[in-house]
């Protein structure tokens, strides 16, 4: 590893009602990869957006190559060699590759671009990241693992030395998660100071050469090295506690032992031919079950819960909730018959941002009030946000913050506060902890857990399987539209399971193999 090319000291940051920072000290070699760790609202955010520029930091020096920082936007960030690489990507979709990599220093003539310069310099920088996309091509017309790869195109573009990512791999496949790592592999070898942010503690042990753990605010621990640490010792720092195991397991129970809370059967979607739900779905759920949802991407799990709901037009099929047949074309029906969503996007999908904690509580009820023609007492909104925000553990300094301001597990707990001041009869989630750190994960494992215990019959989807292994008592397989397996607790492997997932032909392929 080479010289310390960044460096924060007794960095501070105060917003009302929160002490975001107080008094951060670490550094990250040339060389080097290091891991920025914590739980959400740990500060790791906001440190993030000192070193970009967004934030000014209240207290303590940054650092750049041995100089004393204070960025004010990100173009000053940008012209000292620091770059922020944030899950939102920050690129232009009706302009091209070339002209996103470029932006603010196109190269031209007379005030003409030369788009044969423009193009050529395009494409060599292209090359750099693995990259051979047309440089005409409008970004908007590619997924999000090449669009990323143009984001670190263009911070190389401005001689970044210094990067920061901010969970890169939230939305890439397995495919572009491995490109993304031989890239960042190798601006580690020309000598690039990499900060690394993530949840996922796989990435961790398999990128990361250091890290560092914040809590609250505060720095906890830096591992100089990460050889011979432990996840277990990592998790402790980071949430101040021994979690022997993160998903509290239960004891699993079958839909056989509480009646039958849902059951939704023959359902078919109206969808794109060959997308979504291609053949009837027939799924159950108990009185007081958690049954969890698996399948790889594109295998028809969100669409499944969409129909159940009432979010998707259904094809075929039908929904019964307690034995009764229930009409549900809409999400109001689904509602109204005691069954909600939590989906999978929570920022376009599940929250008004620029509301308040409790306006997003509070949203439901409104709802009501509304379609009934009957007024919200006054104070009720007030009270009842207090109550989700006490039980639930949300942290925010008041319930008129808004909730953007908020980490992701915690607008995840008032997503489920809201439908928590509804009368829940089952509650259906789209991957619930995505992009949630460790600590929150368990917190809303343990709410699952109080709902099943309550007699709510819970459905809920993950790609990650060890969760739903952990959490799920029973394990639903779905495969190209198709439900391709079932298995209680106690069946369920992950060798099991994978080969109910897995497509007709790669299964075989793999029984293929181990039996030669």
């Amino acid at each position: 590893m080479g010289e310390e090319l960044l460096r924060f000291e007794g960095v501070e940051k105060v917003f009302p009602g929160v002490r975001a920072l107080g008094g951060v000290s670490f550094g990250v070699k040339g060389g080097e990869v290091h891991a920025l760790l914590g739980e959400n609202g740990a500060g790791k955010s906001t440190l993030l957006k000192i070193l970009s520029g967004v934030y000014r930091p209240d207290g303590g020096r940054l650092l750049v190559q041995g100089q004393a920082r204070r960025f004010g936007t990100t173009v000053e960030a940008l012209a000292a060699g620091v770059a922020v690489i944030y899950q939102e990507l920050h690129l232009v979709p009706q302009l091209s590759v070339a002209e996103n990599l470029f932006l603010g220093h196109l190269p031209t003539a007379a005030g003409v671009i030369r788009r044969g310069e423009l193009y050529a310099r395009a494409a060599e920088q292209l090359r750099v990241v693995g990259e051979t996309i047309p440089p005409g091509t409008p970004v908007g017309r590619l997924p999000i693992g090449q669009r990323q790869m143009i984001e670190i195109a263009k911070a190389l573009t401005r001689g970044a030395r210094v990067l920061a990512f901010d969970e890169p791999t939230s939305s890439l496949s397995a495919r572009e998660i491995g490109k993304l790592f031989e890239v960042i592999r190798e601006l580690r070898r020309q000598g690039a100071a990499i900060l690394y942010v993530t949840h996922r503690m796989e990435e961790v042990f398999a990128l990361c050469d250091s890290g560092t753990v914040l809590r609250d605010g505060r720095h906890v621990a830096t591992y100089e090295s990460l050889r011979g640490v432990t996840q277990e010792q990592i998790v402790k720092a980071m949430v101040g506690r021994e979690i022997a195991d993160v998903y509290g397991r239960r004891e699993g129970r079958g839909a056989a032992d509480g009646q039958e809370q849902l059951r939704p059967a023959a359902l078919e979607a109206i969808g794109i031919e060959g997308k979504g739900l291609r053949a009837a779905a027939d799924v159950r759920v108990g009185s007081g079950e958690i049954v969890g949802v698996f399948g790889l991407v594109g295998a028809g799990r969100s669409e499944l819960l969409k129909l159940i709901y009432g979010g998707e037009r259904k094809r075929a099929g039908r929904v019964k909730v307690d034995g009764q047949e229930v009409s549900i074309s809409a999400p109001r029906g689904g509602i109204r018959a005691g069954i909600v969503l939590c989906p999978e996007d929570r920022k376009k999908e599940g929250i008004i941002p620029m509301g308040s904690v409790m306006e997003n509580i509070n949203l439901s009820a409104r709802r009501r009030g509304a379609i009934g023609g009957v007024g919200i007492r006054p104070g009720w909104e007030r009270q009842n946000a207090a109550q989700r925000v006490r039980e639930l553990g949300v942290r925010t300094p008041t319930l008129r913050q808004q909730i953007r301001n908020l980490s992701g597990g915690n607008q995840q707990k008032v997503i489920l506060g809201r439908w928590l001041s509804e009368r829940v009869r089952v509650m259906l989630l789209d991957e619930p902890t995505r992009g949630i750190d460790v600590g929150a994960k368990s917190d809303i494992y343990n709410i699952l857990y109080r709902l099943a215990e309550s007699g709510v019959g819970v459905l809920f989807v993950s790609s990650d399987l060890p969760e739903v292994l952990g959490v799920a008592d029973r394990v639903v397989v779905m495969r190209e539209g198709r439900i391709s397996g079932e298995f209680l607790r106690a069946e369920a492997t992950p060798e099991r399971v994978m080969a109910a997932a897995l497509p007709v032909k790669e299964e075989a392929a793999v029984e293929g193999g181990s039996a030669v």
